[in-house]
């Protein structure tokens, strides 16, 4: 099947640009291309003098980039953003003036049923990013003790009930596996209460901990954050999107080593009322920026 037009939205396109001011000539990477959005405005403003690298760890995605990015300066890579020294290596570049990595998914991911991320609709439970290589979520569940379990859904997904979900899955898996999306969330409604005034699924945390478990999303940010100093020239920018307090933190520790970085943002930039109202899913999304010191 030939790849279709992405659907998905950039988050905070304009003051990502704004900060990272990448400049004619540059060379930049972004480690995180899904559609293409971000990796767009950067190629337009780096210019025909320019370079672009782009890593993305779902090959569908890369397919459907290519469709926005035609005819600009971007080469375009099969790698996690946690190998980005190795994929560069390979290219024979040292050093870059910038990097961005947005660490969401892209819409046309969620949007899919077969891809397991979502509640939404019904699928089966797989939930990789990259789905040709790791273990799936129906497997994850599938073999994990409820001990274990409960530190997934409590540490990844902040789920406060983690240990009652936790003994429910080993309680119903004796009896039938967990296949699908549906399996799960219904087993976690009727066991974790819908909070008062709160309008989320009861079943949100405990996805988003299973999908943090499945692809090392806060492993893989770490290891990033080590590896941005040895690739960022001095004078270069660096800008992560975060969609969640454990990634924020993490990227805001790293960038405290001021022996390493400068921050350019205080605190992290959030999307605005006008954006939110178009793109609600940039309702959560925090942008940090810094400079490497020379």
């Amino acid at each position: 099947m030939s790849p279709q037009l992405a659907r998905h939205r950039s988050v905070l396109p304009r003051e990502t640009l704004d900060l990272l001011s990448p400049q004619p000539g540059e060379v930049w990477v972004d480690a995180t291309v899904g559609a293409g959005g971000h990796t767009r405005l950067i190629a337009e403003r780096v210019g025909p003098a320019g370079r672009v690298i782009g890593l993305d760890q779902d090959p569908s995605m890369l397919e459907r980039a290519k469709l926005n990015l035609v005819g600009l300066p971007v080469e375009l890579l099969h790698a996690n953003f946690d190998q980005l020294v190795a994929a560069l290596r390979n290219l024979g570049v040292q050093e870059v003036d910038g990097v961005l990595a947005d660490l969401g998914f892209a819409s046309d991911q969620v949007d899919e049923a077969e891809r397991g991320l979502s509640f939404q609709q019904d699928g089966p439970l797989d939930m990789r990013l990259d789905p040709t290589s790791g273990e799936s979520a129906a497997n994850l569940i599938a073999r994990e003790n409820d001990f274990n379990l409960a530190k997934i859904f409590f540490e990844y997904g902040e789920e406060r009930h983690s240990r009652r979900v936790a003994r429910k899955i080993v309680e119903t898996r004796k009896q039938s596996p967990i296949h699908t999306t549906k399996q799960l969330a219904d087993l976690v409604r009727s066991c974790v209460p819908r909070e008062k005034g709160r309008h989320f699924d009861p079943a949100t945390r405990v996805f988003q901990g299973l999908r943090i478990a499945v692809n090392d999303e806060l492993g893989s940010l770490e290891r990033l954050l080590a590896q941005l100093p040895r690739i960022a020239k001095p004078g270069g920018r660096v800008g992560i999107i975060s969609f969640h307090s454990l990634e924020d933190r993490r990227v805001k520790q790293a960038f405290q080593d001021r022996e390493t970085w400068e921050p350019l943002t205080k605190k992290p930039v959030i999307a605005g009322e006008d954006e939110v109202r178009d793109n609600p899913r940039s309702r959560s999304a925090k942008l940090r920026v810094a400079r490497r010191q020379s």
